[in-house]
């Protein structure tokens, strides 16, 4: 794109350079020339004035009285009928420039000066006009890369920030460009970020609904149909047991269904360094805090990896980090560590700050829609729960004084690559 933008001002600067640039340069060549036969032809009419003086007075012709009209190495060449001809100057040379004049008395005057000065003066001005449009192409060149730049620059972030969106990145962006058709662009994503995020939550709020009325439901039934399985009557107890395989099988199918919905979900995820991943979250995330007077501390264990989406990790561990900006105080600690012997199989980020904690009666809807202690929308720890959720993993508060969210992530398989299904649990969260 910016070559582009490059290569198109420069081809108008050329192409104007040109079309103004040749007829200019052809112009002062013929001014240079006709301004020097002008003040040739002026001096002619001045020797002839004098000269028509002294024919008329029947005084002889002498041409020591027109010597100061002849230019500096000009040739004079005075012809009167029946006289020979009168000569005053150098000899002739091959490139020379004639003016000639009548004599009203009859015979005619003929000044002639050397071509080489003027084919001087008109190569310098050749080489002025040359030098101007070297000069404003070269300013052209200068304006089209500051151009080029300043507008491929907000073209390749609005194409990011597209990229990111897509891949489940719904951070808004306060970047804008002093441009109204990419400030409007901007604006549309913001939109759309906001949007797409709502729609993530709703559909996480809604697998969860349905999930955990399903499995109430079935699990209810299997109870019931479990104490039928030991009445006396044979009959029915076979035919509780019948019912009661059907309904394993349909526990089987539902939790199948919910395994690839979030596999489907999580079609991005990969194994992911989060040594490397965090560190760059955290070099983000460290200016805007010390802007407000406070730090962040990183505490990696080298060597972890989990499997996850890049762009949901980093949109997840973004509201954490901004969550405890604008609602805790004192240093932010981000760090990772390997999960304990019961989740053995499981990475666990930790988002910590030093602040007054989450207040008792907010700890146990932290997460829900709308639920918030600052007045802002509550919807940021509730799509961070559910990106971390598509992804296969959970957060949760782990603490609520002082605040620490913590994120467990699934631990790679040996040979895992993308496409291999993750066991699901058979209960709801």
């Amino acid at each position: 794109m910016r070559r582009r933008i490059l290569l198109a001002i420069l081809l108008a600067v050329a192409v104007t350079a040109c079309a103004l640039g040749i007829p200019l340069g052809y112009s002062a060549l013929q001014v240079v020339e006709s301004l020097t036969r002008e003040d040739l032809a002026v001096r002619a009419q001045q020797i002839v004035a004098i000269l028509d003086d002294e024919i008329a007075n029947h005084r002889p012709v002498d041409l020591t009285k027109v010597q100061l009209a002849v230019p500096t190495g000009g040739r004079l060449t005075v012809s009167i009928p029946g006289e020979q001809d009168r000569v005053m100057g150098p000899a002739p040379v091959p490139d020379m420039i004639t003016e000639e004049a009548t004599i009203l008395g009859q015979g005619q005057v003929r000044l002639q000066i050397d071509a080489e000065p003027m084919r001087t003066h008109q190569t310098q001005v050749a080489a002025l006009v040359a030098l101007v449009v070297v000069l404003t192409v070269a300013v052209g060149t200068l304006v089209a890369m500051v151009t080029a730049r300043r507008l491929a620059r907000p073209l390749r972030h609005v194409a990011d920030r597209a990229s990111r969106l897509g891949a489940g990145d719904f951070r808004l962006d306060k970047a804008r460009y002093d441009l109204h058709e990419l400030d409007m662009v901007a604006e549309a994503l913001d939109a759309s970020a906001t949007a797409l995020a709502q729609l993530v939550q709703r559909e996480r709020d809604l697998v969860g609904d349905v999930s955990h009325q399903l499995r109430s439901r079935l699990t209810a039934l299997q109870l019931r149909l479990e104490a039928l399985t030991t009445v006396p009557d044979e009959d029915a107890a076979a035919e509780a047991r019948e019912a009661l395989e059907q309904a394993e099988r349909l526990a089987d199918v539902l939790d199948e269904l919910l395994a690839a919905a979030r596999e489907a979900r999580a079609v991005g995820a990969e194994p992911v360094d989060l040594t490397r991943e965090l560190s760059t979250i955290a070099d983000d995330w460290r200016e805007v805090l010390r802007q407000e007077g406070r730090s962040l501390r990183l505490r990696l264990t080298p060597g972890l990896l989990a499997r996850v989406t890049p762009a949901r990790l980093r949109e997840a561990i973004g509201v954490l980090l901004d969550n405890a900006l604008r609602h805790g105080d004192g240093t932010v600690t981000l760090s990772a560590r390997a999960g304990e012997s019961v989740a053995a199989d499981t990475v666990v980020i930790e988002v910590t700050d030093a602040g007054n904690g989450v207040p008792d009666e907010l700890t146990p809807h932290i997460f829900e829609r709308g639920v918030s202690g600052a007045g802002s929308t509550g919807l940021g720890l509730a799509l961070a729960r559910a990106l971390i959720d598509s992804d296969g993993g959970r957060l949760e508060l782990s603490a609520a004084r002082p605040a620490t969210f913590s994120v467990f992530l699934p631990v790679p398989k040996a040979g895992n690559v993308r496409g291999v299904r993750w066991p699901t649990e058979r209960s709801p969260r």
